[in-house]
């Protein structure tokens, strides 16, 4: 008998997560081996318990899912993040695949299907239902023709905080994060413009019309 594929489900929202979590449990197929409602306790509970799996809500306050992502490549841990989201429009979806999560599905996915999607993931296969590939390939015609870099939620936010000339300090206040996190989205945010400061940042992020 294969063994179980471990899996963690990190969802801001007690319902939905309990809903996930019995749903994999009951599935004969997966161990949760834990659960967190918020991106900074989830990235501590991979980091203890390195399950195969993560299942990810995209949209979380602080740490998001994509957060939850780099922290993974960042540690070079061996979990590989099924994002979960109500949002399913092209860019969100392409930005999450090109940042490195392995999968994305729509929370109105059914049981099964999430059950499928997280044991596919455990098996190295890339996932994406059929329903948000054209969107995808729409996305990848356009920044293939634009070649504009792809920025998180949060990077497009630091960007535009400097481009109103905000501070860190000022910016950490009104994205509710703390003044280390924006620092890492600012930095993050230079790396891929290319850049090593906000002014250029800004200059270049005019140029590819990434504030608009």
């Amino acid at each position: 008998m294969n063994s179980l594929v471990t899996a963690v489900v990190i969802d801001d929202h007690p319902f939905f997560r309990d809903g996930v979590v019995r749903g994999l449990s009951q599935s004969g197929r997966i161990r949760v081996v834990g659960e967190a409602g918020n991106g900074r306790d989830g990235i501590a509970l991979i980091g203890r318990e390195l399950p195969a799996v993560a299942v990810v809500d995209y949209q979380m306050p602080d740490i998001d899912g994509l957060g939850v992502v780099h922290a993974i490549t960042r540690d070079a841990l061996p979990t590989r993040v099924l994002l979960l989201s109500a949002v399913t429009d092209g860019p969100i979806v392409y930005r999450a695949l090109e940042s490195g999560a392995a999968g994305y599905i729509g929370k109105d996915s059914s049981r099964d299907q999430i059950v499928q999607a997280v044991v596919d993931v455990a098996a190295g296969r890339a996932v994406l239902p059929a329903e948000l590939t054209a969107s995808v390939v729409d996305e990848i015609r356009l920044r293939r023709d634009t070649d504009a870099p792809v920025l998180s939620d949060r990077e497009r936010e630091v960007l535009l905080g400097f481009a109103a000339g905000k501070s860190i300090p000022q910016l950490a206040t009104e994205l509710y994060l703390s003044p280390t996190t924006v620092k890492t989205h600012a930095q993050r945010l230079y790396e891929k413009l290319g850049v090593s400061d906000r002014a250029a940042a800004v200059a270049v992020g005019m140029r590819h019309r990434l504030m608009e």
